[in-house]
């Protein structure tokens, strides 16, 4: 099996920029999708995703144009989650799921805190609840891979420059120690554990050619949970494709 993810940053956006021929060529069974920003009814190109042997699952936010998750995928899952079971994060579409016979493949969105105080103490709240709801989960469908943007550096090496970002939403202490927390609990960085080498980002500011000068951040993860770590045969970023401020990262399971 063959998981993708890619926080799309507009999935309209993004098909503007062939990323349907970019899909087409990677091929992969399952794509988890963040920040669509769009209702299934806005997005004419379905019909090729169907053509192209995908099933969908979209979970918008219930505000236009914002956040919002999706799955697609080649097998056809045996459930389908809407949500995590807590309004205020079920209201911003962060959450979906798909159980197959032998695995559960998560696509969630992380809230940021990067417009302020009030965004940052909500994404505290976000981090607390889906630690226990990813936990009690993992009783359900212990076969798990949380895939998506977590926005969130866990270490030094996951970002370009972590001495002027210490106290940068994405990059502070809190988030990093609860990042090892939740990897300590039972989950895999996929990417890290077959990857220890440095300068390997997922986004990229639009700012000061950030992304051509390779000033990066690691926020994108797949996290697998410890009864898939001997069936994970690959774990690669995809840096080339350019639909978005961020790229996919791309995980192979046997």
């Amino acid at each position: 099996m063959k998981v993708v993810t890619y926080n799309v940053n507009g999935i309209r956006a993004a098909l503007k920029k062939d990323w349907l021929g970019w899909l087409k060529n990677v091929n992969p069974d399952v794509v988890c999708l963040q920040e669509i920003k769009a209702l299934p009814d806005q997005v004419p190109e379905i019909q090729m995703l169907e053509e192209m042997g995908y099933q969908h699952y979209w979970y918008p936010a219930q505000k236009k144009g914002y956040s919002g998750t999706a799955i697609l995928s080649k097998i056809t899952p045996k459930h389908i989650e809407y949500g995590c079971g807590f309004e205020d994060y079920d209201f911003e579409g962060r959450v979906i799921r798909v159980d197959f016979e032998d695995v559960s493949v998560m696509s969630i969105y992380f809230p940021s805190g990067t417009t302020g105080g009030i965004r940052q103490d909500f994404k505290y709240r976000f981090l607390d609840d889906f630690y226990q709801y990813a936990h009690k989960l993992l009783e359900e469908v212990p076969n798990l891979l949380v895939c998506g943007d977590f926005n969130i550096c866990h270490r030094a090496i996951d970002i370009h420059n972590p001495k002027s970002n210490a106290n940068t939403s994405g990059f502070l202490p809190a988030e990093r120690e609860w990042m090892e927390k939740f990897i300590n609990s039972g989950f895999i960085d996929t990417f890290r554990s077959l990857n220890p080498d440095p300068h390997h980002y997922t986004w990229w500011s639009y700012r000061a050619g950030s992304r051509a000068k390779n000033l990066g951040w690691r926020i994108d993860y797949i996290m697998a949970s410890k009864g898939l770590e001997s069936r994970i045969k690959r774990a690669t970023i995809l840096p080339d494709a350019v639909h978005s401020d961020h790229c996919p990262m791309l995980v192979e399971l046997a």
